[in-house]
């Protein structure tokens, strides 16, 4: 299946570069599609979110360009109820969910609540001899979306990891926009979960014409501050060009696990979690670099086996086939320079002592330490979010945090003296730059 790479400084490089450029970017052509979807929203709100929601959702139509026109030109969408669920239907969904589900979704949502609890920053104030007064204010965001998808994958855990930080944070009011299931209303795993993290309101609305619905407001969703959450492609290209008319979280590329193991590690542990990411999508990358050949041989074995029960086989086998890959390097410390230089979202050290090389991780989204920690506990359960950056970005990028639903305001505050001493070097900067009027002032007040 995928064949046992002995590293030599050359092939290595090589097939990691090959992974680095798999397909995770936007095409022209659903950017194109995705801005007639938000026009027609900006331009008639309600009305457009409603006929949208009608042909893909209720008549499954495809033809997005066509269906674009006839939202644009019908009338038939101007009048209609609210896509809002009411609260009385979140408290409900608490009492028809599985007892064993909402144990452990109260037991994730603490966990979340502790670790992000810790992420809280402190607005800071000093003052200097000559009475000037400086500092910084954190102020959470008023108001933020959040969406999650609801159709052949419904995702409850997204709803905690995106939720829990801004209600920690101190965010006023989080509204989430899910869409209707095939067989017609939400989730309700997902409304158990929107109860549970706090989310205020809750719409039944998906697709671009959430996020944009979010990112304007209509008549009955409001317009929030930032979207954050995953979706599909149409989802992530509303984000990404809505970016600047709303703040939003990141743009969210295809899943990827690298796990690193020596001779210590069970190579069937091994397989499983490398198909833990692989059953994401056919445009996920698992990847396992090894130290031994004979435990990198033993997980290819492994992962025949094991995909033979998993239920999304199809799709994890294309994955490997595709963006799979086993490397053998000499030792840990090599195998870390590889890690590094792929920058996975999520990072597995499956090797003795792992808290030794913890401190050479330094691009990765999430690290997972030791042979007891599966990439899967901290998608659920650990507390440290998994909303991580991907395709290369934990070079640049980190996982959503307490700071993404918050800003930053500075104050300044100068007395005449302090004034009238720093005026002299205010007024030459501004001039090198050609700015009287700054210049100006500056002066004007200690001539």
């Amino acid at each position: 299946m995928i064949p046992v790479t002995i590293c030599n400084g050359a092939d290595e490089i090589t097939r990691l570069a090959q992974l680095k450029a798999r397909g995770g970017e936007i095409d022209a052509r659903v950017t194109s599609m995705v801005s007639e979807i938000i026009a027609a929203v900006r331009e008639k709100g309600d009305a457009a979110v409603r006929g949208f929601t009608h042909y893909f959702d209720v008549e499954a139509r495809r033809d997005t360009l066509r269906v674009v026109d006839e939202v644009r030109a019908s009338h038939a969408f101007d009048q209609g109820e609210s896509c809002e669920i009411p609260r009385a239907r979140l408290e409900e969904s608490l009492k028809t969910c599985s007892p064993d589900f909402l144990c452990a979704l109260r037991q994730s949502a603490e966990n979340i609540r502790e670790f992000h609890a810790r992420q809280l920053r402190q607005s800071f104030f000093f003052a200097r001899e000559d009475g000037v007064m400086l500092g910084q204010r954190f102020r959470p965001l008023h108001r933020v979306g959040v969406y999650v998808p609801g159709g052949t994958a419904p995702l409850p855990s997204s709803v905690l990891m995106n939720v829990i930080p801004a209600k920690v944070a101190g965010v006023k009011e989080i509204i989430m926009a899910t869409p209707e299931q095939a067989g017609g209303g939400a989730n309700e795993q997902i409304l158990a979960a929107a109860a549970v993290a706090g989310v205020d309101r809750v719409f039944l609305v998906g697709g671009a014409q959430a996020i944009a619905a979010l990112a304007f407001g209509t008549a009955t969703i409001p317009k929030t501050d930032k979207i954050t959450g995953p979706g599909n492609i149409f989802v992530a290209a509303a984000k990404k060009l809505l970016y600047g008319v709303v703040d939003i979280d990141m743009i969210a590329g295809p899943s990827e696990i690298l796990v690193i193991a020596d001779d210590s590690a069970n190579p069937a542990w091994l397989a499983a979690d490398l198909l833990s990411q692989a059953e994401h999508d056919r445009l996920a990358s698992a990847i396992l670099i090894c130290t031994s050949k004979a435990t990198a041989e033993q997980t290819v074995a492994a992962l025949e086996r094991q995909l033979e029960k998993l239920p999304r086989r199809q799709i994890a086998e294309e994955a490997l086939r595709q963006f799979g890959a086993v490397f053998v390097c000499e030792s840990v410390a090599r195998a870390m320079e590889l890690a590094n230089e792929f920058a996975p979202e999520h990072l597995e050290l499956c090797v003795r002592n792992p808290m030794d090389w913890l401190g050479a991780a330094n691009n990765a989204g999430s690290v997972f330490l030791g042979h007891w920690t599966p990439e899967s506990v901290g998608d659920y359960f650990a507390g440290p979010n998994h909303v991580l950056p991907t395709g290369g970005t934990p070079r640049f990028f980190s996982p959503l945090s307490v700071d993404d639903f918050v800003k930053k305001v500075q104050f300044i505050y100068y007395t005449e003296s302090a004034l009238r001493s720093a005026a002299g070097s205010i007024v030459t900067l501004a001039e090198a730059e050609g700015l009287a009027g700054h210049a100006n002032a500056a002066r004007i007040r200690v001539q």
